[in-house]
């Protein structure tokens, strides 16, 4: 099997995903401001969670483009991902309702931690195939590296939500920023190496 079929089935299930957030936004009854404003902590949470959304269907994007092939591994750590991106709808519209609750905060944060360690369980996957080239290998090792970093931030978010949500509010933003950060590029690994 190529890798193309596990990117086909990814995009597809990141879609529905996409979809099923979005239908979880219900539009007001009536027509006044104070209505559509009520709706903004859904709409932030929706907002907030198609970034993260994207973001995943970016990097996976990328990282299955490395992948040699598609054996067990790649394909079970795959699965993992999907899995708990699937759950992202549920707490999207749980934090959305309950915005100021700790514990919806900590389940949102408890969510996307489980998703930045099935990401470290994929790309460890994908490290596997290329064992024989030491640059990419290096330069895959300092990625999972930021995913390892990203996912003790959220795990971080889960308790500092119950002395302040607002902190891991700021947990979540920082961590969606860093992956807009320039990464360095493979060929600057590559021309340190040689």
């Amino acid at each position: 099997m190529s890798t193309s079929r596990i990117e086909a089935f990814s995009d597809g299930v990141i879609a529905v995903i996409i979809t099923v957030m979005v239908l979880e936004l219900k539009v007001p009854r009536d027509t006044t401001l104070t209505s559509l404003l009520s709706l903004a902590p859904q709409f932030l949470a929706y907002l907030f969670s198609f970034l993260v959304v994207a973001i995943m269907w970016v990097n996976h994007h990328h990282l299955l483009h490395v992948a040699r092939r598609a054996d067990a591994p790649l394909l079970w750590s795959n699965n993992n991902l999907l899995f708990w991106m699937s759950l992202v709808p549920f707490v999207t519209a749980y934090l959305g309702n309950n915005y100021r609750d700790p514990r919806a905060v900590g389940l949102y944060g408890a969510t996307l931690f489980l998703c930045s360690l099935a990401f470290t369980f994929l790309r460890s996957a994908i490290l596997c195939h290329h064992r024989d080239e030491p640059s990419v290998f290096a330069y895959h090792r300092r990625v999972q590296r930021k995913n390892l970093f990203s996912g003790a931030l959220y795990a971080a978010a889960i308790p500092l939500g119950f002395i302040d949500v607002r902190i891991s509010y700021v947990i979540f933003v920082c961590v969606a920023l860093s992956y807009f950060w320039p990464e360095r590029k493979l060929a600057e690994s590559e021309e340190r190496g040689s």
